[in-house]
């Protein structure tokens, strides 16, 4: 049996037309900290998309460049890359294998998408993934809720409270936002 890497916890919030997607730093191998400072969030298209991962790195890395490519062949439309990389994901044999979730926004949609050929959209413009991301998502919604911090302090903050609590999220965070503006 291979070992099992974890530490990942990505949280994505929408707020007033900005967007931000933001990633812990901890890779952890079974019980020891592998690395803290890890970089889960990036930017595509221009810098007009930003995405997210959980799950194995080089499988992560395998998905952002098919999705980067996805992207390109739809002239941006994060709607359709997302589509189209789920079900080449699902359908191919060598994909399927991969252990990852995706994270993507641009400033019209927030989405997850899953090797199973889920590509969902959240009911409240907040998502989060990862070993945390139920602590992260919670945090998110309250925040979201009680708050009138912008996303990227919503998405900061969230990240905070989860690495209180879960043991294999860390405070060593990366936030790459979108600001309000017009779309392309």
């Amino acid at each position: 049996m291979g070992t099992k890497i974890r530490g990942t916890t990505i949280v994505a919030v929408r707020r007033d037309g900005c967007v931000a997607v933001a990633g812990d730093g901890q890779v952890t191998v079974e019980s020891t900290i592998l690395k803290s400072t890890a970089r889960k969030v990036q930017r595509l298209a221009d810098g007009q998309v930003l995405t997210g991962f959980a799950g194995a790195v080089a499988d992560a890395m395998t998905l952002f460049e098919k999705f980067r490519a996805r992207l390109e062949e739809s002239s941006g439309n994060l709607k359709r890359a997302a589509v189209e990389l789920a079900k080449e994901w699902r359908s191919d044999k060598f994909l399927r294998q991969l252990n990852a979730l995706l994270v993507v926004a641009d400033r019209e949609d927030l989405l997850l998408i899953s090797g199973t050929g889920d590509v969902i959209a959240p009911d409240d413009d907040v998502i989060a993934i990862g070993s945390g991301g139920a602590y992260a998502l919670t945090a998110a919604r309250a925040l979201l809720r009680h708050t009138d911090l912008p996303a990227g302090a919503v998405a900061r903050e969230a990240l905070r409270l989860a690495a209180e609590v879960c043991i294999y999220t860390n405070d060593q965070i990366t936030c790459e936002e979108l600001p309000a503006g017009e779309t392309r």
